[in-house]
């Protein structure tokens, strides 16, 4: 499944002028088929919605599966809250649009994923379209929440590091010398779509070299970048399979992670598991 489909922007910029807030409107219970806004809190929805779809089948279902996985990425805890208030607005005497100030700030942490495959934030979505106050809308959560310490690592929206199959000694004890950090990992990919992500780390991450990561978001780290760089987590790994690897990165200065080497973890690759062995006694 694409991250984010051509049709996303399309469909959602020619929506401009959706909002009419005095249309005739119907209640009708979410749909299972509609996840992105499963448990969201209540069980019911307005139609038409808040962007202009009046049928379930037809518009809000497979239009709302152009955002589920920027919402797998995380890039900001309301995420969901936002664009589920848009999608399935709650079934209320009247609408309860988001305020701007969650708008912007969902639009502040979303919209560079969005850049990352080439897409712009939607027109329709422009957040001077909804309201300043923030009585009668939904408000975004206190900064404190929610929110990771400046100093916690952050993915890289990166281009494509090679994936270097059979590798000399040389070369991987090169990489592991020049990058700050090295861990081995088990990359999954969904064969079809589903509610989880379509890639997943799975079991733990073994550290070959801790440097800058901490141990409790490691795992969710890598998921994340593979997330947010799905096209090259696509070259790493084919449908429905598993992959171990050894990955190598650096640490940025704006706080993020790249990866800078991936190597196969292939049984018959003596020079990786050499490398891993020796690399603590190792001087660069």
């Amino acid at each position: 499944m694409a991250l984010f489909s051509i049709l996303l922007a399309l469909t959602l910029i020619s929506q401009t002028g959706a909002f009419d807030l005095g249309q005739s409107t119907r209640c009708v219970p979410i749909p299972h088929q509609l996840i992105v806004c499963h448990d969201v809190g209540y069980s019911e929805m307005r139609l038409p919605n808040l962007l202009g779809h009046s049928s379930l089948e037809g518009e809000v279902i497979p239009r709302s599966e152009d955002w589920r996985s920027l919402l797998q990425t995380g890039c900001h805890p309301q995420a969901q809250a936002f664009l589920c208030s848009l999608i399935a607005p709650v079934c209320l005497d009247t609408f309860i649009q988001p305020c701007r100030s969650l708008c912007v700030a969902v639009r502040d942490s979303c919209a560079p994923v969005l850049a990352c495959h080439g897409h712009s934030w939607p027109e329709a979505l422009d957040c001077n379209r909804f309201p300043a106050q923030e009585d009668m809308c939904l408000t975004p959560l206190p900064k404190h929440i929610g929110s990771f310490p400046k100093d916690f690592p952050q993915p890289a929206c990166q281009s494509c590091p090679p994936v270097e199959e059979m590798p000399s000694l040389k070369t991987v004890m090169d990489a592991l010398c020049l990058d700050d950090f090295a861990v081995k990992a088990k990359l999954f990919r969904h064969r079809l779509p589903s509610a989880d992500p379509e890639l997943e780390v799975e079991g733990k991450v073994e550290f070959i070299e801790r440097g800058p990561l901490l141990p409790y978001s490691t795992t969710q780290l890598l998921q994340q970048w593979l997330l947010l760089n799905l096209r090259c987590a696509h070259a790493m790994v084919r449908p429905g399979r598993a992959q171990l690897y050894l990955l190598t990165g650096r640490a940025r200065a704006d706080g993020t992670v790249s990866i800078t080497h991936l190597f196969p973890w292939l049984k018959k690759d003596m020079h990786i598991i050499t490398a891993a062995r020796k690399w603590k006694q190792h001087k660069c």
